[in-house]
């Protein structure tokens, strides 16, 4: 439950990268970190709290390519829920059909880590970009540069976390910075405001550093922005505030109105929610 919740107000806000992790389903065997127990009704009461309306809810690296509790939880969650799945790269039509279905939008490539290497993303995306899906995509942002033309090249839409999610945050005006900010000029791709303290060496409360990052995002691609908990925020203990952390986004995008095309118009277009 978060602490002195800020309620979002804006019908139909969404939470675009949460997690869900529950028991009854078996963890892939030997994870460096034990992900905290965080069923989806655990997470409801933040949900409400910060006053969401809309969930994404993308498969922990902890299930590899098995989806069965994401979309256990998309189930819980309803028709307000949309998923990003892990699936391997020769899956077939009638899987993706079956997925979408269930409501998810997409493939999530764990570049640190993940079971989906840089071999199979100029494939897969092809694929997906007749489905209407996304490639949700994690990585070094320093890392940008080198892999910006393949990037480029992409026919579906692209997703980035936590704020290009650059391991050592960088300035706005480095080469790594602006090989995002070129792919957002692009119009196919969209960053995700989210997880400041997984890269911020400034530290709470206000992760100057990573905030530096956000503001300039949000003062450019407004319309490629979204916002996320990620929750349970697997990895640390204790986790930090989802209040804490919601609140950083009016530090940046002061303008309501401007927080609302990140909360509700840009998730909703881009994971398909109906007004």
């Amino acid at each position: 439950m978060p602490d002195a919740p800020v309620k979002a107000f804006f019908a139909g806000a969404c939470d675009c990268h949460m997690h869900v992790y529950d028991s009854r389903f078996p963890l892939v065997p030997n994870l460096a970190v034990t992900p905290p127990d965080a069923p989806a009704f655990r997470y409801l009461p933040v949900q409400r709290a910060l006053g969401l309306e809309r969930v994404v809810v993308v498969q922990p690296m902890g299930y590899s390519f098995d989806n069965r509790c994401t979309l256990d939880a998309m189930g819980q969650f309803g028709q307000i829920a949309r998923g990003i799945c892990i699936i391997p790269s020769d899956t077939g039509d009638a899987e993706i059909e079956r997925l979408h279905a269930l409501g998810v939008r997409g493939v999530r490539y764990m570049m640190l880590g993940g079971p989906l290497g840089w071999d199979s993303l100029e494939p897969v995306a092809a694929r997906l970009k007749d489905f209407g899906w996304m490639i949700n995509l994690q990585l070094d942002g320093r890392n940008l540069p080198a892999h910006e033309e393949v990037l480029m090249r992409l026919p579906c839409t692209l997703v980035i976390d936590h704020n290009g999610k650059f391991l050592e945050p960088v300035a706005i005006d480095s080469p790594a910075f602006q090989a995002l900010v070129r792919l957002l000029e692009k119009g196919n791709s969209w960053v995700k405001l989210s997880a400041p303290y997984e890269t911020s060496k400034t530290g709470a409360p206000s992760y100057d550093d990573v905030s530096a990052i956000a503001r300039e995002l949000v003062r450019r691609f407004p319309d490629r922005c979204l916002w996320a908990s990620n929750w349970p925020h697997p990895g640390r203990n204790p986790p930090p505030s989802d209040a804490a952390l919601y609140e950083l986004l009016a530090t940046w995008a002061p303008d309501a109105a401007v927080r609302r095309k990140i909360l509700v118009d840009n998730p909703a277009r881009l994971y398909g929610f109906k007004s």
